[in-house]
């Protein structure tokens, strides 16, 4: 298959320095007021994002990940099996759209999912075609972007896990040493933000000003704000995007991301303890109080700097192991507490992760009250198949054991990288 021969040996851009200041708006982005326009003295290789882009190499790479994740097919009905046959046939015509910037995307599949608690999500299905095409500028992107991110975000970056966020998360809440003789306990209040039909409600605009600051080739601006604008094809009928980045293509998780990062960053410059893994931000203080005055701050900047609403009935400042969606990062809640969702642990994720594991798994489990003890070699052979995810999210009742054991001292944060390396079997 002949992919990117124009493109051949293109130099991946550099990163562009923050802080160089706004530049009048270049007409035709359809980007907003902030984004940037090309300065003559900026380095070819920056203009020229979308030949690296269609790179052979690059394009071969995304054509191997998009064949391997298979997937269901797109409005236009293209099974994966039959791209590359597609591509032998139409890519030269394909590749001189893109570059000449005249390629419009398809419009996504609608497709509704249930979600565990109740509700529906809208997945939006590219075609196969888009999603190698989105696929390729995420692989060039992401060097872009990542380096820049915080050291606080934890989803959908490379080298970075939910393992990560859950010993970020129980570090803010360790003991932080004496004060007066007295035990000085780390952040036991967590500010829980659930922003409201986030992937629905992002402003077009806004984000393309926040991917201007590193893209500087127009013709991939425009390309993917056409891939925000793309239509969304649900029960048959078309309706055009102004708002929202459809769940569901390669390039969404990124575009969250590089939103949501202006959030990462007044989070630093306010000095809070805090772990962000895609949309699900936590942040941990130590008092009620705090939370509350942090809560009603970030509403407002969340709303005025990235037109983002909290969702209030979701959001909440509480106990961290009072908190639904959060028991798995605790282990010395207190005795008694439950979650506020109920007192049943098999109403909540980690509880179902938990009851998934075979009933002959347990008997090794009562042998080795501490979990962080039972090497994950032992434990693999009888575990379900995927149970990688629910080591962490279900290892509640096993973390509640050893804490009946040791109920008077805290973990010490010095312990979590040990315990995590033994868990995951490192």
């Amino acid at each position: 298959m002949a992919i990117g021969e124009a493109g051949d040996g293109a130099v991946m851009p550099r990163a562009r320095p923050e802080g160089s200041g706004r530049k009048p708006r270049e007409q035709g982005l359809g980007a907003s007021s902030a984004t940037a326009r090309l300065s003559p003295t900026r380095p070819e290789a920056e203009v020229r994002l979308m030949e690296a882009i269609l790179g052979r190499e690059n394009m071969m790479a995304a054509l191997r990940r998009v064949v391997a994740n298979k997937g269901a097919p797109g409005a236009d009905g293209m099974p994966v099996e039959a791209l590359r046959a597609y591509l032998v046939a139409n890519w030269p015509r394909i590749k001189e759209d893109l570059l000449a910037g005249r390629y419009r995307p398809s419009p996504v599949r609608g497709v509704e999912i249930p979600k565990p608690g109740g509700g529906k999500r809208l997945l939006g299905i590219p075609t196969v075609l888009d999603r190698l095409i989105q696929q390729a500028m995420h692989q060039v992107l992401m060097p872009l972007f990542d380096p820049g991110f915080s050291g606080s975000s934890f989803g959908f970056r490379p080298g970075r896990s939910a393992h990560q966020a859950v010993l970020a998360a129980r570090s803010h809440m360790a003991p932080t040493g004496q004060a007066r003789g007295l035990k000085a306990y780390g952040r036991r209040w967590v500010v829980d933000i659930d922003l409201e039909k986030f992937f629905d409600r992002v402003n077009h605009d806004v984000l393309m000003a926040r991917v201007a600051r590193q893209v500087a080739d127009k013709r991939v601006l425009r390309l993917i704000r056409r891939y925000l604008q793309a239509g969304l094809l649900l029960d048959g009928l078309a309706t055009a995007r102004r708002e929202g980045t459809p769940q569901g293509g390669p390039l969404s998780p990124l575009l969250s991301n590089i939103l949501l990062d202006d959030l990462d960053k007044e989070l630093e410059r306010r000095g809070h303890a805090f772990c962000r893994y895609a949309d699900d931000c936590n942040i941990y203080v130590r008092s009620r109080r705090a939370g509350e005055r942090l809560m009603a701050s970030l509403t407002g900047f969340l709303a005025e700097r990235l037109r983002l609403a909290v969702n209030l009935a979701k959001s909440a400042v509480d106990r961290p192991w009072k908190r639904t969606d959060l028991p798995w990062l605790h282990r010395d809640r207190p005795q008694g507490a439950a979650p506020s969702g109920g007192g049943d642990k098999r109403g909540s994720a980690a509880g179902q992760a938990a009851g998934s594991v075979p009933a002959r798994a347990r008997p090794l489990r009562r042998a080795h009250r501490r979990i962080f003890g039972t090497p994950a070699a032992r434990l693999a052979p009888i575990l379900p198949a995927g149970a990688g995810k629910g080591r962490l999210r279900g290892t509640r009742r096993l973390v509640a054991a050893q804490a009946a054991l040791h109920p008077v001292a805290p973990v010490e944060a010095t312990a979590y990288p040990r315990h995590a390396a033994e868990a995951t079997g490192s």
